[in-house]
């Protein structure tokens, strides 16, 4: 009972998170497009007006975006994913350790069994996904099941059981729109803005008329360039966090940390990159399959704990 407390805590938080995420985005999106639109404003009139009736229709033509594109995503971000994946539905009777596995993570969860599915690669790896636990899926390449014993499979998949009971993978969904959305609004402003070559072929006085527009422009282009790191940064510290949680779940589903453990170092050692992996999904995977994860790593680009850490904080976990 207290495990099935646990869960519902956390995903009462994600819930909370996502709405707040939402909210936040929105504000962004639309704080994007009134300086857009008050500063081009102020361009063309050479002039800062107090109220800038562009950036006003420019700010809620941008909010308007950023609420149906997180409604899309969460209304097909799943399925996005596993056809980027290239992720095919697996039978029963081509993998029975699998689902029989995930039929006892299923019941330790309290969660109904997800779609299971597997890549076609002798890679080593796993990702779940989904917008709730009533159509999520675990995906699996066919090198981990070849190559796990029973004891790492159940470990591996108790961690992306933990993902979907604790509602993980809607939250990351958002959490990769945010970061998409503000990145894409970044480069059309510097790319429309030309990188600061708005003024030629203007005049001295044109000039000299406009200067506060000037300065708008330049607010603009720094924001542009530093909002999509700033949101990068909080997108990796989420999924950095979100791992944590989802080895100790898988813990408390299997309580085997051994098999985690073990499953972890044979997937860190032979991580690459392999189809149906990008960028946009690396973050979703137990180890990142792009990137090896170092403690000398940047943190913009860790979207995972060191391995070696995660480890050490599963024997704790079973001492």
């Amino acid at each position: 009972m207290a495990g099935t407390a646990n869960f519902v805590e956390a995903q009462a938080a994600n819930r909370r998170s996502t709405f707040l995420l939402l909210a936040f985005l929105t504000a962004i999106a639309a704080a994007f497009g009134y300086l857009i639109g008050w500063a081009f404003q102020s361009e063309a009139v050479g002039r800062v007006p107090t109220l800038s009736s562009s950036g006003l229709s420019l700010a809620a033509l941008m909010a308007a975006i950023s609420v149906g594109w997180s409604l899309i995503s969460l209304a097909f971000g799943g399925k996005m994913v596993l056809s980027m994946a290239d992720a095919k539905p697996v039978t029963k009777e081509d993998a029975p350790q699998f689902f029989n596995v995930a039929e006892e993570m299923s019941i330790a969860a309290g969660v109904p069994m997800p779609k299971l599915m597997v890549m076609e690669t002798d890679a080593l790896n796993a990702f779940a996904t989904g917008t709730s636990t009533h159509n999520a899926a675990i995906v699996a390449t066919r090198g981990l099941l070849n190559t796990l014993n029973r004891d790492e499979l159940q470990g591996v998949v108790g961690h992306e059981m933990g993902h979907i009971a604790n509602l993980d993978t809607r939250y990351m969904t958002i959490v990769g729109v945010t970061v998409g959305l503000i990145a894409l609004v970044a480069d059309l402003i510097l790319r429309n803005l030309g990188w600061g070559t708005f003024n030629r072929g203007r005049s001295d006085n044109d000039r000299k008329g406009g200067s506060g527009a000037g300065i708008l422009i330049v607010v603009l282009i720094v924001v542009a360039i530093l909002a999509p790191i700033a949101a990068k940064m909080v997108q990796m510290a989420v999924s950095r966090q979100r791992e944590y949680l989802a080895d100790a779940t898988s813990v408390q589903f299997t309580r085997n940390p051994a098999g985690l453990i073990s499953a972890l170092t044979k997937i860190d050692a032979a991580a690459q990159p392999f189809p149906g992996v990008s960028n946009a999904t690396q973050h979703l995977f137990i180890v990142n399959p792009v990137r090896r994860i170092t403690a000398s790593l940047p943190a913009l680009l860790a979207t995972h704990p060191e391995t070696a850490d995660r480890i050490a904080r599963l024997r704790n976990l079973g001492g």
